[in-house]
């Protein structure tokens, strides 16, 4: 049987236990476990205290809990510094499962989706500061994010926030932050469609029982 499959059945065995009757008339993951891998798609905006950047954010999930992501940010002759930047990284939503699996979702969907959506990011920075080349400063950014649904269920359109901080290569070789280019804040505020889907990546190589 694959992976998923037994994944799924053993989630609901555990949460049989702990769930109200009433939750049997809801789906408490809305969705989230129709599929495999969430792609996300989004556009928007980063403000930091050197000026906004206008945003491109892709990210795809595994079951809701940890992903690649992908952001690039051009300041689009806002006059921003640095003036583009692309950061990759990694995520990780530790929360949907730790509450699915025990029941503890409240049957109210926007609640537990927001709730669930909250998120650890850490990833490479490659900037542009004025007057030098792309990528000629670099860094690690470390971002705490929240998305909100609108629509009660997974696909669908999501505004998110994110709030991170950048220290250069520089500030994190020496230890010490000497101006605005070793160290900053950011704040992201993104309009994305997620698209749940079935890739079956943990299935491949299964075969039908004759």
């Amino acid at each position: 049987m694959a992976f998923n499959r037994i994944l799924i059945a053993a989630a609901f065995a555990l949460r049989a236990g702990t769930a109200s009757a009433d939750a049997a008339t809801v789906d408490p993951s809305y969705g989230r476990i129709d599929g495999d891998l969430d792609l996300v798609v989004g556009a928007g905006a980063v403000v930091s205290p050197r000026g906004p950047r206008g945003e491109i954010d892709l990210r795809l999930r595994y079951l809701e809990t940890a992903g690649v992501l992908a952001t690039y940010e051009d300041a689009v002759g806002s006059g921003a510094e640095p003036g583009r930047a692309l950061t990759v990284g990694l995520e990780m939503r530790p929360l949907f499962f730790a509450r699915w699996l025990r029941g503890q979702e409240t049957q109210r969907a926007w609640l537990d989706l927001a709730l669930d959506s909250i998120g650890l990011e850490m990833g490479a920075v490659f900037q542009e500061p004025s007057g030098r080349g792309f990528g000629s400063q670099r860094g690690l950014e470390v971002a705490l994010g929240i998305e909100l649904p609108l629509l009660a269920r997974a696909t669908g359109p999501w505004i998110g926030f994110r709030g991170g901080l950048r220290w250069s290569e520089t500030a994190l070789a020496s230890g010490s932050v000497l101006g605005a280019d070793d160290r900053q804040a950011t704040l992201a505020l993104t309009l994305a469609w997620h698209q749940i889907f079935a890739a079956h990546l943990v299935d491949i190589g299964d075969r039908a029982v004759r």
